[in-house]
């Protein structure tokens, strides 16, 4: 599924001198939207004698340098009774070669200041690391090796197994509407081709692998020929080229073809239906879809540009119909899945409390019906076309996003020039193309239509099939050939050591004030032609009092009507720029921020000024947005990991503002008014306490101008509020708390205790602890529970800074009867920081990855923003921006464990539980007898006792 960013946006008729609604506005966004050059990729191809296909891009202007590998295998090529497959061996390719030991991968990236990662999908498995550019060699020499000589034996195979599972089990069966894309959907839209079985596979499929299956499967589909090598960034072409022929290229392969898999999928001969039901969903779910192109199709185009106006933001027509004006959904959206060799048109919405899957079947109907009988607006087709070429512009912000674009690309269609001619594809769509589309695929007879319910007696947990017919059958794959283990250190090939290293330069950031207090940050990178802007106001959960969601429901409510304009109205304008706008809460600020590309962005900032200073907080908008907060409240209610969450906050804090949910409770929620609203944003909302940063393609003086035309007017509508006093309250005594939730796929297991204000003095300390301990994939945590046993997909911890005292959690989700297990092991690494020192080899470790993830949060223009606003935010100087990376080095292993006994004591530490009770609370018991149980059912986030 796509992931949709809901794009919430007002406009001000006075700053734009337009009329509302005007076309002239519309033709005007679009047309200038429409002028967005999206630059051309720029890849270099070669292809070496044993096949292997490179494409190279330098980049000076960064620091950075991406490695990526992209293997024409996925989950389409399991084999018959094996599903899962290709997305196991993704986990297997990170463990050791026959050069180097486990977990070295994670040493070359994470350890340096990089990252790395990996993904399955139905065609592709594909393997991703960014790091400074001067360890470059050793990814090269790496990628190569484990392609060449990958160690998989016993232990790692039976590890790795086991953390699928738990990534089953946490991305399934755990979360309320997991089954239903991750298994029904594919499994009742394709009925021959192997897209129907989920990537992840089964349980039992997983159970039934052995290690022989695994490593035929590897000498298979693991070869030169079968793959793309990806580099993009600082590098010099001609060692590069080098680097890649001395690794690569003595690689052979297999003496044999790789197995035949194209299954064509047959045209429906009629509609479809299928009813499917799962544990724990709160709110019924429909599907309606129909089968669609492949990829390299030339509908996909009109495809992509009606899937945007069916459900790219807020003026959407899914949304309009039936979030909007129906009220009949709290979710509505839909996705062109296109991949190599079929595809499908799908609509989705989850409806909202007492409404039924007929309506919601019948609503989806309808929008099919209406592109099918009529063309779609002039404005419409602008809006989507302007979206879609903004966001390939995004796309291509960083080299590791540009050559996901080309691996994309690739991967689908075999061509690099593909994704640069995409864009002009979009933009020739027509409204008639998008008619004749519609009308060739989205027909009535065939259509497939899904219901999903919750389980009860009469209806019980609809089973997953896997009994599949896949064309691959495990006779089809190659000889395990070679075994290889790990070397002995004295005969491996030594990994290159690291080249020179590239400066990291940090931007300077100019301020400003405003005559009205607004104070304004500057922080300019040329380049791609986008600007980001985000106001912080000091408006936050913690300013609730009584009234827990005010803040939340306030800034949700800011783009639901502005300046006489309706909701719809304004993200139709916002989206015609082609620009990204939105405002969140949190527990001590809002926010409200944009992003367009630099030709439409005085406009944008326009909006955004509006929806800041003239939001209407219509009655019945109110509550429009009170009713789906409290759906969305309902389905965060039943998975195990949000109610561990937010019951965590009432354990560490009590009844103190910090302890509310910021998003509300159930019971709040319906008590919230316009006049709540309306006097919060009075009192809150002011520009002497406000900081509005911009970064980007901007400079100072045109910041300024800016600045000016869309705040320097701006006067607070009430008097200045009471400071804000001790959010945090008292320190109260730690707790053991389990919830108690019947049928849970998995148990979420939370350790929590009160941390530490940001502007603290050991703030550093305890960031690079807490990076050590759950901060990444090689932290302690992960270590311990998911590489070592296999009980979780991924365990981390979060130092949880704020204005006041903050809340320390670290967190896993395990299989249920290894709850108990999990958080003895969370709590003793916690203690283990307290009363040992670091060594100086994790200290290193630690800080490169603190000054690496520092740096890659700079190469975005909101990355840079969000930094920014992070320092002003807290009154901290801008020039922690350039000694930011200096600070991290300086810091000692005893001030770490200092800092953690004096803060982080495990003695302060309360545990959460929230999973199927049955199956661990005894053994909690018999370790914290004075364990709390009570049943989800009887949960009450409003009281500090739970109760």
């Amino acid at each position: 599924m796509k992931t949709r960013l809901i794009l919430t946006a007002a406009v001000s008729a006075l700053l734009l001198g337009l009329p509302a609604a005007s076309p002239a506005l519309a033709q005007t966004a679009a047309s200038a939207a429409g002028q967005v050059a999206v630059p051309p990729l720029g890849f270099q191809e070669r292809t070496l004698p044993n096949g292997l296909k490179i494409y190279t891009s330098r980049d000076t202007s960064t620091s950075n340098v991406t490695v990526q590998v992209w293997y024409r295998v996925g989950s389409k090529d399991d084999p018959q009774d094996r599903s899962g497959f290709a997305h196991l061996f993704e986990h297997l390719m990170f463990k050791a070669t026959q050069n180097f030991p486990d977990e070295t991968f994670d040493r070359l990236t994470e350890d340096v200041g990089g990252n790395n990662n990996a993904f399955t999908s139905d065609d592709v498995t594909a393997y991703h690391e960014t790091v400074p550019a001067n360890h470059l060699e050793r990814l090269i020499f790496a990628e190569a090796d484990r392609l060449g000589s990958l160690v998989v034996n016993e232990s790692v195979f039976a590890s790795e197994r086991d953390v699928v599972k738990e990534e089953y089990r946490q991305g399934v069966l755990a979360s309320p509407y997991g089954r239903l894309f991750s298994l029904f959907v594919p499994a009742t839209i394709y009925q021959d081709h192997p897209y129907r079985r989920s990537t992840i596979g089964s349980i039992e499929n997983l159970d039934a692998a052995t290690i022989e299956d695994v490593r035929r499967f590897h000498a298979t589909f693991y070869r030169p020929d079968n793959a793309y090598l990806i580099v993009a960034g600082n590098f010099d072409q001609a060692q590069l080229d080098r680097w890649i022929d001395q690794y690569f290229g003595p690689l052979t392969n297999p003496d044999r073809p790789l197995p035949v898999n194209n299954v064509r999928e047959p045209e429906p001969t009629g509609p479809r239906e299928a009813t499917f039901y799962a544990p724990n969903v709160p709110l019924p779910a429909v599907v309606l879809a129909w089968p669609g192109v492949r990829y390299d199709d030339p509908d996909r185009a009109a495809l992509t540009v009606l899937d945007g106006i069916l459900s790219t933001g807020e003026s959407s027509r899914l949304y309009r119909s039936l979030v909007y004006d129906q009220k009949i959904a709290t979710q509505a959206s839909s996705n062109v899945d296109a991949s190599q060799q079929a595809g499908a048109v799908i609509t989705y919405a989850i409806m909202a409390e007492d409404e039924t899957p007929e309506a919601g079947l019948a609503s989806l109907r309808a929008e099919a019906a209406r592109l099918r009988d009529a063309p779609v607006t002039a404005a419409e087709l602008a809006e989507a076309k302007n979206e879609l070429v903004a966001g390939a512009l995004r796309e291509r912000e960083t080299v590791e996003d540009r050559a996901n674009v080309l691996g994309w690309s690739l991967i689908n269609t075999g061509s690099a020039a593909s994704a640069d001619a995409e864009i002009a594809a979009l933009q020739a769509v027509t409204a008639a193309d998008i008619q004749r589309v519609a009308r060739r695929y989205l027909t009535d007879n065939r259509s497939i239509a899904i219901r999903y319910l919750n389980a009860d007696d009469q209806n019980p947990v609809t089973a997953q099939s896997v009994d599949v017919e896949a064309p691959v059958k495990v006779a089809d794959l190659a000889p395990v050939g070679r075994i290889f283990e790990l070397l002995p250190e004295a005969q491996r090939t030594p990994i290159p050591a690291a080249g020179p290293a590239v400066e990291l330069a940090t931007p300077a950031v100019e301020t400003f004030t405003l005559s009205n207090g607004l104070e304004v940050y500057v922080a300019r990178k040329p380049g791609l032609p986008l600007i980001s802007a985000r106001l912080g106001l000091a408006a936050g959960s913690a300013d609730d009092g009584a009234k827990t969601g005010l803040s939340v429901l306030t800034a949700g409510l800011l783009t639901q009507g502005s300046s006489g304009r309706s909701a719809p109205e304004i993200a139709a304008q916002i989206e015609q720029l082609g620009a990204q706008l939105g405002a969140s809460s949190g527990p001590d600020f809002s926010n409200v921020s944009v992003n367009a590309p630099a030709n439409v962005f005085p406009q944008a900032l326009s909006l955004m000024a509006d929806v800041v200073r003239r939001p209407d907080f219509a009655a019945e908008e109110v509550e429009r947005q009170r009713d789906q907060s409290l759906d969305g409240l309902r389905v965060s209610l039943s998975s195990p990991g949000p109610v561990a969450s937010m019951a965590a906050g009432r354990v560490v804090y009590g009844d103190a503002a910090y302890g509310a949910p910021g998003g509300g409770t159930p019971n709040s929620l319906p008590g919230l008014t316009r006049e709540d609203v309306t006097a919060f944003h009075a009192s809150r909302y002011r520009p002497e306490t406000a900081r509005l940063i911009f970064s980007g393609d901007i400079t100072v003086a045109q910041a300024r101008a800016l600045a000016e035309q869309a705040f320097g007017d701006w006067r607070a509508a009430g008097p200045a509020p009471a400071p804000r006093a001790n959010p945090a309250g008292v320190a109260v005594a730690p707790r053991v708390v389990v919830i108690d939730q019947p049928g849970a796929g998995q148990a979420a297991v939370y350790v929590a205790m009160r941390s530490i204000d940001r502007t603290d003095a050991d703030f550093f300390p305890l960031t690079l602890g807490n990076t050590l301990l759950g901060g990444s994939f090689t932290s302690r945590l992960n270590q311990e529970i998911r590489i070592k046993r296999g009980l979780s997909y991924g365990t981390r911890s979060n130092l949880g800074v704020r204005q006041d005292d903050g809340a320390f959690v670290a967190y896993a989700q395990t299989r249920n009867d290894a709850a108990a297990e999990v958080a003895d092991l969370i709590l003793g690494e916690v203690n283990r920081l307290s009363t040992t020192q670091p060594t100086q080899s994790e200290m290193t470790t630690r800080q490169a990855i603190l000054s690496g993830a520092f740096g890659s949060a700079l190469e975005t223009v909101d990355g840079l923003g969000g930094v920014v606003a992070n320092l002003a935010l807290y009154d901290l100087p801008m020039s922690d921006l350039a000694a930011y990376v200096g600070r991290v080095e300086a810091i000692t292993p005893d001030q770490v464990q200092a800092a953690f006994a004096e803060h982080l004591p495990v003695a302060n530490a309360s545990l959460v539980i929230v999973g199927d009770a049955s199956q661990f609370i005894d053994a909690i018991r018999a370790k914290h007898p004075n364990v709390e149980v009570l049943p989800l059912t009887a949960l009450n986030l409003d009281s500090a006792s739970l109760r």
